[in-house]
Formats: structure tokens, C-alpha cells, sequence
């Protein structure tokens, strides 16, 4: 029996949807994670980490899915999109603290003033770290995966987001915290977060990234 040839027009519908859909949470999960890093948590009054570094390293597994099926360069596009996402939401944030409240609702503005006053340093320092990271992290996962011929997937998963975290963490909490909060819970905090982010990454964002990586590939095949 004659095997039916795939529909190659059908396989570039769902290269477009599905490149949209990761595109689209990979943005929504950095706009998130920098609202959410103006909250400072901290264990036992040891560990100090802004609540944004739970769902930091998902936006990471993100990216990896990106570099691995859609390469470097479609990479990088993303990593410019979301770039001028964070500006947006500075510039539309910092607007509505601008504008007049009413009088009983004094309380809300205040809140939403204090949070979003805040929120500009926040994402100077993401952004700064967002670029160096991102653009290191797929690089590197582009760089193993040629040198290994596209063999473990975990070792560069692990190994981009080792190299990708270093050079996100580092500016993003000196830019975003320091003179904040003291100088011990700031060295706190960047080991903390770069090794809770790895953590996160080793034992939720790499079998994730095997299972998304997976699935889109039964679906569309990897695109060189």
C-alpha cells in the first residue's frame, strides 16, 4: 500500500500556530515575572528571592523550545519582541500612575502607584539581564547542539540555562535591588536565585521542554 505524502502546506499552518502560541506565553511569562519580582519572599529570614523567579525559568524552557525546533535566529526575534513588550508595559503602567484617581478610591491608587512606580527599575534590570541571558542562553543550546548532533537534550537545556542565568541574574538583581534591600540579603538573593532557577530549570523546565519539544515534532518535524 502507497503511503499518503503529508500535506506540506498543512505542516506550515501548524509551524505558524504553533511558533505563535509559544511566542505568545514566552512573552506573557517575562511580562508576568517582572509584575511579580517587585514582591521580595523570604524563607526563615536565610533565603531572599523576588516571587518572579518561580515562573522566570519557564519563560527559559520557552526559550529552548524556540532555539531547538525554530533555531538561533527565530530566537532572537522573540527575544526582540519581548524586549519591546517590557517597554511597553513600563511606558502604559507608568501612564495610569499619571492619571487622576478619585477621592475614595485614594487606597487603590496608592497601591497600584506604590507597585508600579516600582515596577520601571524592575524591568531596566530584566532587561539588561534579559538580553545578555536570552541571547547567551540560545546561543550556547545552538552551539551544543551542533557539537553534539542534536544528541541530549538535557545537557543543553541545562547546560544554555547554567551559562543563560549567570548573565541574567547577575544585572537584574544589582540593578533591580541593590541599595533596596542590604548588601547580605543581596548576596543572598543572587545565589539564591540563580541556583533555585536551576533548580527549577533541572527538575520541572527540562522534562517539560522534552514533552513540548516532543509533541511539536510529531506535528511539524523540526525546521532548519
Amino acid at each position: 500500500m502507497n503511503k499518503v505524502a503529508e500535506n506540506p502546506l498543512k505542516n506550515r499552518e501548524n509551524n505558524h500556530w504553533l511558533l505563535m502560541v509559544v511566542t505568545a506565553l514566552f512573552v506573557t511569562l517575562y511580562l508576568v515575572s517582572n509584575i511579580m519580582a517587585v514582591k521580595v519572599i523570604g524563607i526563615f529570614d536565610i533565603f531572599y528571592f523576588d516571587a518572579g523567579t518561580i515562573t522566570f525559568p519557564f519563560a527559559y524552557m520557552l526559550g529552548d523550545v524556540l532555539t531547538e525546533i525554530w533555531g538561533f535566529r527565530t530566537s532572537k526575534r522573540v527575544i526582540y519582541l519581548t524586549l519591546v513588550c517590557n517597554i511597553v508595559l513600563v511606558a502604559c503602567t507608568q501612564v495610569g500612575v499619571w492619571l487622576p484617581s478619585p477621592h475614595y478610591l485614594a487606597d487603590t491608587a496608592e497601591a497600584y502607584n506604590h507597585v508600579f512606580t516600582y515596577v520601571p527599575r524592575i524591568v531596566l534590570g530584566s532587561l539588561a539581564g534579559f538580553l545578555c541571558g536570552e541571547l547567551s542562553n540560545a546561543w550556547v543550546m545552538e552551539h551544543i547542539k551542533k557539537k553534539m548532533d542534536g544528541r541530549r537534550l538535557w545537557v543543553r537545556t541545562i547546560g544554555s540555562s547554567a551559562v543563560g542565568y549567570l548573565f541574567d541574574t547577575v544585572p537584574f538583581v544589582l540593578i533591580a535591588f541593590a541599595g533596596v534591600v542590604s548588601t547580605h540579603d543581596l548576596l543572598y538573593m543572587l545565589a539564591f536565585q540563580y541556583v533555585s532557577k536551576l533548580v527549577i530549570e533541572a527538575s520541572m523546565g527540562t522534562p517539560l521542554a522534552y514533552v513540548t519539544i516532543g509533541w511539536i515534532k510529531r506535528r511539524i518535524g523540526t525546521i532548519e
